[in-house]
């Protein structure tokens, strides 16, 4: 089974530069609008799970997390977590950076 979610060599840099300057880091993949379209990053216990969030993997040693109905949406697709410059969402931690986290996705091969 492959990976449902995994970072580029850019996206594993900028997470060890977070991870330096404030430990311990998740991730959170939203369906929503504006930050929420983006991978948000938070320190561990800065962001309260909900009950339908779903456990996607780990990348760089921080745990990928993605809302229920997002997951519904795209659980036939594999993320890949990349950076490309810009600013990060309000709350998450790559802003400021001058650079940002950008989900690319690529759909699953289904065989029956």
């Amino acid at each position: 089974m492959s990976e449902k979610v995994t970072a580029t060599p850019a996206a594993l840099e900028l997470i060890a530069e977070i991870q330096a300057d404030h430990g311990e880091i998740m991730f959170h993949q939203s369906g929503g609008c504006c930050d929420g379209s983006s991978p948000m990053c938070y320190a561990q216990g800065d962001f309260l799970l909900g009950d339908n969030d779903v456990l996607l993997g780990e990348i760089g040693g921080a745990p990928f997390y993605i809302g229920g109905d997002q997951y519904e949406v795209w659980k036939h697709t594999n993320l890949i977590i990349d950076v490309v410059p810009g600013r990060g969402g309000m709350f998450s931690l790559d802003n400021g950076r001058e650079k940002r986290f950008l989900t690319r996705s690529e759909i699953c091969v289904i065989s029956s």
